[in-house]
């Protein structure tokens, strides 16, 4: 297994959910087209991992390894993934959900690693920004609402809201996955964005959803707006705060998946299984 301790749940997509215990399948043992591990958060979730404020996830797919955000800190994220058998090496591209610093913190120790690396940012971001990346070795992709990343890989946009915030989408057989990076525009918001760019339905919505100290009637609110959207599974994190991550536990119950540090997400070939599996 080398690094990879595998425990945690299966859930599988089909026209009835079914949720089973056990150890999960390596990625070596068959064809997973995608898989996303959570490398930088402060809600810790694996033993033996560093949290920290602020978030990250290293999605290997068809379309290559991008690095969704990069946490805070540098060196604990590429010690994170070190001790998750991902080598930072390995990045293809990062993808920058916002400028805020629990977000970009680790982009220097990435470019320091693999120099010429595209950085994947929303068109709004300031030209200083950009020339700093430039100048550590990064190479700058400016997108919009709606454009290719790579393939099976789409990007939000900037949504309006004073923080130009975009988030990721990535289209699988089963439908959408979207991850965000903080949800600043609203994370329902986002979803519904990303349901129309693509005219699937999510079939999982993860990442930070930005609702501490949320009033309760206005979380329940935002669940309604998500179920009416037909999100399927929810692995919500970061900024999301302990009473909201409660109410979406309760609203999704089985389909609610454990997001913190650590966790890995499997969704291999049409119609298969989500795994959310968990180093021990």
């Amino acid at each position: 297994m080398s690094g990879h301790l595998f425990c945690g749940w299966v859930f599988r997509l089909a026209a009835t959910l079914l949720v089973a215990q056990g150890a999960a399948v390596p990625a070596s043992a068959e064809h997973v087209p995608l898989r996303i591990t959570v490398v930088f958060n402060n809600v810790p979730q694996v033993p033996g991992l560093a949290a920290s404020w602020g978030f990250s996830c290293f999605v290997e797919g068809p379309g290559g390894n991008i690095l969704f955000d990069t946490g805070g800190d540098g060196r604990i994220l590429t010690g994170n993934m070190r001790k998750l058998g991902l080598d930072p090496k390995r990045v293809d591209a990062v993808f920058l959900s916002h400028m805020h610093g629990d977000h970009t913190g680790g982009l220097d120790a990435i470019l320091g690693e693999r120099s010429g690396v595209p950085v994947i940012v929303p068109a709004e971001f300031p030209q200083t920004f950009k020339d700093w990346i430039a100048g550590r070795g990064g190479v700058v992709k400016a997108v919009a609402a709606g454009d290719t990343v790579a393939k099976g890989v789409y990007t939000t946009g900037a949504l309006p809201d004073g923080i130009a915030e975009q988030a990721m989408i990535l289209e699988t057989e089963s439908g959408l996955v979207v991850i965000t990076g903080c949800a600043h525009p609203g994370i329902d918001r986002i979803a519904a964005a990303a349901a129309r760019l693509r005219g699937k339905k999510i079939t999982l919505l993860m990442g930070g959803f930005h609702l501490g100290g949320t009033s309760r009637a206005e979380i329940l609110k935002i669940i309604a707006r998500l179920e009416t959207l037909g999100v399927e599974k929810v692995a919500p994190s970061h900024c999301t705060g302990e009473a909201a991550t409660a109410l979406f536990r309760q609203a999704w119950g089985s389909r609610f998946l454990e997001g913190g540090l650590g966790a890995t997400f499997l969704i291999p070939d049409p119609g298969a299984h989500i795994s959310a599996d968990r180093t021990s």
